[in-house]
């Protein structure tokens, strides 16, 4: 929130001039009353909208799901790539994957070394991590709009839902209401496994 003549934001313990050309001071709008802003069009105001960074450019305009080539304000390509979000996501998968595996990689090297079993709870683990990350990778490909791929991977673990019947009714009770039921969100990621203990 902050103060805006027109739409231009005014800054707080800062002078500042109006479009006619009347300097204020720096105190001016701690100091003013609702009238004196109201006189001259100060109004109080919300600040830009908070939006997510990781998917969005602003809060209007989402970042490309796919990979597209680069093209200048004419619409001429520029000869690379840009990265989609896919593309970007898929890549972190690749990287979790990694650093959930490298703290067990010593063991796979004592056995090699020592020609000794690698534990098959390592053994599985480490198998369940590779196909985890292909698995949200997949995930994240079937992915068709920013809002689909950010519940996918940070929605809430479970969602507030009415209730259904066989056939896809909603559930009410004796008063009309609906029913709701808490459940495990359909449109996250699979989860990363646990590490053996």
């Amino acid at each position: 929130m902050g103060y805006f003549i027109g739409s231009r934001a005014l800054p707080m313990d800062r002078p500042w001039t109006a479009d006619n050309g009347t300097q204020y001071p720096a105190n001016w709008l701690r100091l003013s009353s609702t009238a004196d802003r109201d006189a001259i069009g100060v109004s109080w105001g919300a600040d830009d909208p908070v939006y997510d960074q990781r998917f969005w450019w602003s809060p209007t305009l989402p970042k490309e799901l796919d990979d597209k080539p680069a093209v200048d304000g004419d619409g001429k390509e520029l000869g690379y790539t840009q990265t989609g979000l896919k593309t970007q996501w898929k890549a972190t998968q690749n990287q979790i994957a990694g650093s959930l595996i490298a703290p067990s990689d010593w063991r796979i090297i004592k056995a090699k070394e020592t020609s000794t079993n690698i534990p098959s709870v390592w053994k599985t683990y480490r198998a369940a991590v590779r196909t985890s990350c292909n698995t949200r990778q997949t995930e994240i490909d079937a992915c068709s709009t920013v809002d689909e791929l950010k519940e996918l991977l940070f929605g809430s673990a479970t969602i507030t839902r009415q209730q259904t019947d066989s056939d896809g009714n909603g559930v009410v009770d004796s008063d009309g209401k609906a029913v709701v039921e808490t459940v495990a969100n359909p449109n996250i990621a699979t989860a990363w496994p646990t590490e053996p203990s």
